[in-house]
């Protein structure tokens, strides 16, 4: 029985030391991808650093030459409006833009199409397993009643 204790008191220091191995490996590996990317994050902050004196050098050298032949207010107001432009288009572009949708509404309805309400948009993600939200529904009038040549009995019927 003791023999037995004996192997049970080596497989739990065998146990022991491999973990100790192991997490050792993991934090020498640890260690040096941080210090890689430690030394990728500081180069991209002097360069944003310096983009930033760069882009006010230059906004500075806009003002200067507009000061030449404007009054220095004038010139300073031109500046700061074309930096706010500039701004917002680069905004603009870094959003990702909807379909025919703006800002979260409905383009608004002109017309014909101003009499019919809106298409039912089901929320994204909801599937039926055919690879489209919902089928597709056959064109009918408001308040009128679909047709029974245009139900297709193959399709899949959602209940409310």
């Amino acid at each position: 029985m003791e023999r037995i204790d004996h192997l049970q008191h080596l497989d739990k220091h065998l146990v022991d030391e491999l973990a100790q191995v192991a997490r050792e490996t993991i934090r020498e590996e640890l260690r040096e991808q941080t210090r890689k990317q430690r030394r990728t994050a500081m180069l991209y902050a002097a360069s944003g650093a310096l983009a930033l004196y760069a882009g006010a050098a230059l906004a500075l050298a806009v003002g200067l030459s507009l000061g030449i032949g404007l009054p220095d207010w004038a010139a300073a107001l031109i500046t700061a409006a074309i930096l706010g432009v500039l701004a917002y288009v680069l905004r603009g572009a870094a959003r990702p833009h909807p379909g025919p949708a703006h800002h979260g509404h409905p383009a608004p309805r002109v017309g014909a199409d101003a009499a019919q309400p809106p298409p039912v948009v089901p929320p994204s993600g909801a599937a039926t397993g055919l690879g489209a939200p919902y089928p597709p529904m056959p064109p009918t009038a408001p308040g009128e009643a679909p047709r029974p040549g245009d139900i297709d009995p193959e399709t899949p019927h959602h209940r409310a």
